[in-house]
């Protein structure tokens, strides 16, 4: 997998999509969340046709702000979770990476301001149409406060969701599919926060 990976977030699709592509053009991750689950649960696949399943990603709990979100690959085994931070991530999206049953790894917006401003924006008409080329979320992966692992940023773009995510330090194989999928899963829950 070649970074930075370009994930393409589909806005107008009646469910959420998600296309994850590497530097080469080449597909790593499909995502397509079910419409109406009362529970959570995503199929991530290795292409647009959804014939390859990967991963799934399954909330422990029903319609709940604080669940915790499993991923398992297609034989069942699990591979961490992710779990939104509780109240800390009211103001700043703040969410904890787990391998078992303790948070290895954190996943923090870094300027919570670009997002309310990015919102507010947005729902301005017509105005609204330009904010996604004005404001740039971002949120950073990492180990403890200071090692930086990842970076997944907001690009410019119109009808879209655009995003970069750069590797800022070496991963193990596990713990860099982990991060990924908690990305995407981030993403799929900060949608909905706006």
């Amino acid at each position: 997998m070649q970074y930075p990976l370009e994930l393409k977030f589909k806005v107008l699709a009646l469910a959420p999509q998600i296309s994850v592509t590497d530097a080469g053009g080449q597909q790593v991750f499909y995502v397509k969340q079910k419409l109406f689950k009362l529970k959570e649960a995503v199929t991530v696949f290795a292409d647009t046709d959804q014939t390859r399943p990967l991963y799934t990603l399954n909330a422990d709990r029903i319609l709940d702000f604080s669940a915790q979100y499993h991923f398992v690959d297609l034989m069942g085994m699990p591979l961490g979770s992710v779990k939104r931070d509780g109240m800390k991530s009211l103001w700043r999206a703040r969410y904890n990476i787990l391998n078992g049953t303790a948070p290895t790894l954190t996943i923090r917006e870094e300027n919570p301001w670009v997002k309310v401003v990015d919102g507010l924006v947005g729902e301005i008409p017509l105005v609204g149409l330009f904010s996604g080329y004005l404001f740039h979320p971002a949120y950073l992966v990492t180990r403890g406060e200071n090692m930086r692992l990842m970076r997944l940023e907001k690009q410019p773009s119109f009808f879209e969701a655009k995003f970069k995510i750069d590797k800022l330090a070496e991963l193990q194989p596990a713990e860099e599919t982990r991060i990924l999928l908690s990305l995407l899963m981030m993403v799929l829950l900060e949608r909905s926060r706006g």
